[in-house]
């Protein structure tokens, strides 16, 4: 148990470590690239070690230095490995290597953590089929561990049943260059958390495969190629950095976050846009970003179907703020590692939150001076975003 104490007027700059999300894309396009890569600051986590080994599994090599990866790129030429896949609960790393995984000859088993067995992935899987793949639920219920007798991809068309979770888009963007022929995607519905998308063609393009999009009609045009070996800079991860932004917010503070640059590809970056609806000051420092809070927040509503990730830290912010905050278009915080959108409802409330959990909505009224919040023993799901958002809460929230 960490007891967090409250603080008043924090004062700091931090430098948050590199995005997990481009980490992760980068490490993809390194290790299907023709040749030596350097990922400079790249994310040392769970997620990303789990990767990392993966890809060494099927034969890249990924040796880490203290500021840098250098992955030795196989060209596409997927080893089959000689156990299954283990990825914990990595939702990005599970989606990105299924599909990793098909441009093999072999058979791959890919498996995690029990909640991982939970979390969908039927319409990757769909999709990939469209492109020639065998590929199967092992417990037949669209959920991982996943059998996948490999022999590369066919290309040509295929759809993706629906866009509830950008991964699986991301995931099949990252492969498609290596398809038989030319690969079409046509993604059907609403794609939730464009921003992802966006950040992996951004990536994709920065390796040398350019994709033709066409956002009005959801629709891909992936060229064959390789991906170039190249030297490539990871930004500050913005998911992580809108902890301390929401530091600032709650304590009437000022955090400084120098290395999320401005722009950024990342969408989480448009967090201190809604900081700044709430009543905190936002000034360009250097490369980054500061952030003042105010002597009164304010509620706001929104719309986060692209900034899924920070929902947490803006329910906490929220519970601080005078009013009501409602946060829509959240129904896809479901299927992350854990129930996320009910999470917050029963956590929050934990602490006297006045909280209404709707099918894709929180609803979340600010602070009343009558019944103030107080402290409680929060139960994480072991979910990074539920731990670090709730430690945020307890700045402002005593005991």
């Amino acid at each position: 148990m960490i007891e967090v104490k409250p603080a008043t007027k924090i004062n700091a700059s931090v430098k948050v470590p590199g995005s997990k999300s481009i980490t992760q894309r980068a490490l993809i396009a390194a290790a299907l690239a023709d040749g030596e890569s350097t990922l400079l600051d790249p994310l040392e986590s769970e997620d990303t070690r789990y990767t990392a080994a993966a890809l060494e599994q099927m034969g890249v090599i990924v040796a880490k230095a203290k500021d840098r990866w250098i992955v030795q790129g196989n060209g596409g030429r997927i080893v089959t490995p000689g156990k299954e896949i283990f990825l914990g609960n990595n939702g990005t790393a599970t989606r990105f290597l299924t599909s990793v995984a098909a441009l093999g000859s072999g058979t791959f088993q890919i498996t995690g953590d029990e909640r991982m067995a939970e979390r969908p992935i039927l319409p990757l899987m769909q999709a990939l089929q469209g492109w020639g793949v065998d590929i199967a639920s092992m417990n037949n219920n669209g959920c991982p561990p996943l059998l996948i007798k490999a022999n590369g991809l066919s290309g040509g068309k295929t759809i993706l049943p629906e866009g509830k979770s950008s991964q699986y888009l991301s995931s099949l963007l990252l492969v498609g260059p290596y398809a038989r022929q030319e690969a079409l995607l046509d993604v059907e519905g609403e794609i939730l958390s464009l921003p992802y998308v966006i950040m992996t063609l951004a990536v994709m393009e920065a390796f040398g495969i350019r994709v033709e999009a066409n956002e009005a009609l959801n629709s891909y045009v992936i060229p064959q190629g390789i991906y170039n070996a190249i030297e490539y800079a990871i930004e500050g991860d913005a998911s992580n950095a809108s902890y301390f932004y929401a530091a600032a917010a709650i304590t009437g503070g000022e955090v400084t976050v120098p290395n999320v640059p401005v722009p950024s590809l990342q969408g989480d970056a448009l967090f201190v846009a809604l900081l700044a609806r709430m009543g905190c000051q936002v000034n360009k420092t250097g490369e980054g970003l500061t952030v003042s809070g105010p002597e009164e927040l304010k509620g706001i509503t929104i719309d986060m179907g692209g900034m899924p990730d920070v929902v947490p830290t803006l329910a906490v912010v929220a519970s601080q703020a005078k009013g009501r905050t409602t946060i829509k278009n959240i129904g896809h915080l479901r299927i992350k590692e854990c129930d996320r959108l009910h999470v917050m409802a029963v956590e929050l409330a934990k602490m006297g939150a006045r909280v209404q959990e709707l099918d894709d909505t929180l609803i979340i009224e600010g602070k009343d001076s009558d019944n103030p919040m107080h402290g409680a023993e929060i139960e994480t799901y072991n979910d990074h975003r539920i731990a670090m958002s709730f430690a945020v809460a307890g700045l402002a929230v005593p005991e």
